[in-house]
């Protein structure tokens, strides 16, 4: 049986104990500079970045808030094993100061600040995060040259420590093949626009700091720790929010530590789970979900005539690619609080399996 230990820690304080090279992936979105809801938490820590924005002086205020920003990326660069991921969603900003209605670059600052420490640029991903509001328009609506273009995306920006990732030993290559993603996802999660999915609604034990919080739906952590990790592996989060990438690591079989200065928030179930469910019922039906979805595509695949060679080995559907032959869904058999933030999971040894296969 294996075991993954997550960590909610409440002080960003904690982080220069993580060891030197110790995380595998950082997945993470943190505070927005420049979106207004996050001016307090910066100015919390820099006493200038109020006077700043007092003084409508944007550009000097968004400078000293990615300097905040720049001390979590220096500790996230030391705990980072070579060959890591950091996978960064962040929004620019729009913002009016004064009299001068502008945007401000987030993503391009913080890829400068990735750069500077020794991080590779990859190609990130657009998240299509569409409104549904009828009047899209911003300034002068239909008269030019007054209008503003809505600003409906955001950006997941993705980086490597050093060289490619090596699997040396035939356990770690073994692994790797059992955390292989189906073909079908593989086309669709790693094309360059996420258009499917919406922001997350939060529900925060706390109402009054609701208005503080973003946070992402647990559909793109999970993905994101599924591309860029393999079972076992350790994932960060410094800005940890209601604890999304930590639940989206428990599903994934992957160990996590995550930080949060905010006391206020406390983990809490993804949105699509409900309060009422535990994290081991709705992190296997999340993986039912996938087998159900993948079956669903063989059975269309064969309608259309087009045949799939391979046999998974722990399940006995049909998959594309030969890399999927060993894919195996660990399925959560118990979840233990430790006290202190601590969570210990056991995973089960058998393939997660709750519904008859209809290929057998």
């Amino acid at each position: 049986m294996k075991t993954a230990h997550c960590k909610y820690l409440y002080s960003a304080d904690d982080m220069p104990q993580l060891e030197d090279r110790s995380v595998d992936l950082v997945v993470t979105s943190p505070p927005y500079p420049m979106i207004e809801m996050w001016d307090e938490c910066f100015a919390r820590q820099d006493g200038r970045i109020a006077r700043a924005l007092g003084r409508c002086d944007g550009w000097k205020a968004f400078s000293l808030m990615h300097g905040v920003l720049d001390g979590v990326w220096d500790e996230m660069g030391r705990v980072l094993k070579p060959g890591g991921f950091v996978c960064i969603n962040i929004g620019d900003a729009v913002r009016k100061m004064g009299d001068d209605f502008g945007l401000f670059t987030n993503h391009a600052r913080i890829v400068s600040a990735m750069v500077k420490r020794g991080m590779t640029p990859l190609p990130c991903i657009l998240w299509r995060k569409q409104t549904n509001a009828p009047n899209k328009f911003m300034g002068s609506g239909m008269l030019p040259a007054g209008a503003y273009v809505t600003l409906e995306h955001e950006y997941i920006l993705i980086f490597r420590k050093g060289g490619k990732r090596t699997f040396e030993t035939a356990g770690q290559r073994r692994v790797r093949r059992e955390s292989a993603i189906f073909w079908e996802e593989r086309n669709h999660w790693y094309s360059d626009i996420w258009y499917d999915l919406k922001g997350a609604r939060q529900r925060l034990a706390d109402g009054s700091v609701r208005k503080r919080s973003g946070a992402f739906p647990f559909e793109v952590p999970y993905r994101l720790i599924n591309m860029y990790s393999v079972t076992g592996d350790r994932v960060l989060d410094p800005f940890s929010g209601i604890g999304t990438t930590m639940f989206a690591a428990m599903t994934s079989g992957r160990s996590s530590v995550t930080f949060e200065i905010e006391a206020a928030f406390e983990p809490v179930l993804p949105a699509e789970a409900g309060r009422t469910e535990d994290i081991k019922s709705f992190s296997n039906r999340w993986m039912q979900s996938r087998i159900d979805r993948h079956c669903l595509f063989v059975e269309e695949r064969a309608r259309a005539g087009r045949p799939i060679r391979y046999i998974n080995r722990n399940y006995g559907f049909p998959v594309v690619t030969r890399q999927e032959t060993d894919l195996f869904l660990r399925p959560l058999a118990e979840v233990r609080t430790n006290g202190n933030g601590h969570i210990t999971i056991e995973y089960a040894d058998l393939p997660f399996r709750q519904t008859p296969n209809p290929f057998k």
